[in-house]
């Protein structure tokens, strides 16, 4: 029986096969393209692979392909219809946002913190996103890719030719196709720019994915419109606190950046395994590559660093879901059903759990959730509002894992917070401050 067009395909079911079909690479008819059956015995036309690659992989700078990485995000959304908004998606938006802004103004002393809307195509949020997924991705792919070019032995290296010389460009794009594939996907689920969480979209822009909100709204027991505007709640209390908490949006990008940066490759097992392995051998190198060859390790520092980021997106998000609970409460019904959907959509993962621990290793689910809310709402009903938004002026204020344990208790022996003019709002956060430190104030130096 005649082997099937991949039979003779060594990199079947390896990150590279990935990346000669998504740019191509196994194209022809009968599969004669570069992986095709035109080397002998189960070996690739190494000569024709080479010439497929340089004309596929141009230069680029970083550790990651990212024109590779866009053009595969667009082409891996453009799967699914993607319709652009017309005027009457954007009228729509920009009429919610400003609905849930006048809402929003009742339940937090944190002004708005939208400057303008937009309502956005799949195509378009991967186009305003990319350049913040840069700055998460590209520490952990620096050190997975250099180690990836750097660990086999030069005896190795010298036998296998210049196809493993190029193994570091390969991993750029190895990196590149599945960053690309995972925007591709995530920009079919998102529905807001504030959807995972972070600060994704340009500061101070509202935005949100008609299509994609329609497609969710189609299993809701809920109007349209409502979805629509608990959405906006939710991404215009994104923005107040991204806008008003000045050191939140960096915060929580350096602990990405820190977690990638933190990032180990096992280069003695590298090179064990590349020291055993016949450089001929392509199957040989397809089971290294199959068996997690350059799989990062988790270290205890990164494992530490993890569950503050964790902490921290849980407060973000348990701190939205408390103000938009209040914002809602008197005025919307089926909010309470948004309510659940939305967490239970959080809780198991949601879009950004599955992205991130395909592209960084980091598995953002905010698994404290609901502790997180019932802790503002309880530091709400005891000290005010004031006081539950006071807590967001430092990092060093902001509860910790253990505080969610006892979500009701944080803060007991903190004295309540009257109503604040703006300039007495100031002072009571360096009370604040000066309480969390244990220090007391200069009366020199205090009013000043």
């Amino acid at each position: 029986m005649a082997d099937g067009p991949d039979d003779n395909n060594p990199f079947k079911g390896t990150p590279f096969e990935a990346i000669f079909n998504a740019l191509g690479g196994t194209g022809g008819p009968g599969g004669q393209g570069a992986l095709g059956g035109q080397g002998g015995a189960g070996m690739p036309d190494l000569s024709g692979l080479m010439g497929q690659m340089q004309a596929m992989m141009q230069p680029y700078d970083g550790p990651v392909n990212w024109a590779l990485a866009t053009d595969i995000a667009r082409r891996t959304s453009a799967q699914e219809p993607d319709p652009s908004p017309d005027r009457n998606d954007r009228t729509k938006v920009a009429d919610a946002i400003r609905l849930a802004d006048h809402w929003l103004d009742d339940v937090t002393v944190l002004p708005s913190g939208v400057t303008t809307t937009a309502a956005w195509s799949r195509a378009e949020w991967i186009e305003q996103t990319t350049d913040v997924w840069r700055v998460l991705v590209e520490p952990v792919a620096e050190h997975v890719v250099g180690a990836m070019g750097n660990a086999m032995p030069e005896e190795a290296k010298a036998m296998a030719g210049p196809l493993i010389g190029m193994l570091g460009k390969a991993g750029g794009a190895m990196f590149g196709s599945q960053v690309g594939a995972a925007l591709g996907g995530l920009a079919g689920e998102v529905l807001t720019a504030s959807d995972v969480g972070l600060p994704l979209g340009p500061a101070g822009k509202a935005a949100l994915l008609p299509h994609n909100i329609a497609e969710f709204a189609e299993g809701l027991d809920v109007t349209a419109e409502d979805v629509l505007l608990y959405l906006s709640l939710r991404e215009a209390a994104h923005h107040r606190l991204f806008a008003h908490v000045p050191w939140l949006r960096q915060h929580l990008i350096s602990s990405v950046e820190d977690f990638g940066r933190g990032v180990t490759i096992d280069i003695s097992g590298i090179e064990q395994a590349m020291s055993q392995l016949d450089p001929t051998n392509m199957e040989a190198i397809q089971e290294a590559l199959q068996g997690g060859l350059f799989d990062p390790q988790q270290t205890p520092a990164q494992k530490a660093a993890l569950e503050r980021l964790e902490t921290t997106l849980a407060l973000v998000e348990g701190w939205v879901d408390e103000v938009v609970g209040q914002a809602t409460a008197e005025r919307m019904p089926a909010a309470t059903k948004m309510q659940e959907a939305i967490r239970r959509r959080r809780a198991a993962g949601g879009p950004a759990e599955e992205t991130f621990a395909a592209l960084v290793g980091l598995e953002l689910r905010p698994r404290r959730l609901r502790d997180a809310s019932a802790l503002w709402g309880s530091l709400r009903s005891r000290q005010g509002q004031e006081a539950r938004d006071a807590v967001w002026a430092h990092p060093d204020l902001l509860p910790t894992a253990s505080d969610l344990d006892d979500p009701l208790g944080f803060r007991e022996d903190l004295p309540e917070v009257a109503e604040l003019s703006d300039e007495d709002f100031d002072k009571a956060v360096g009370e604040l401050l000066d309480t969390e430190s244990g220090g007391s104030a200069d009366p020199d130096t205090k009013d000043e």
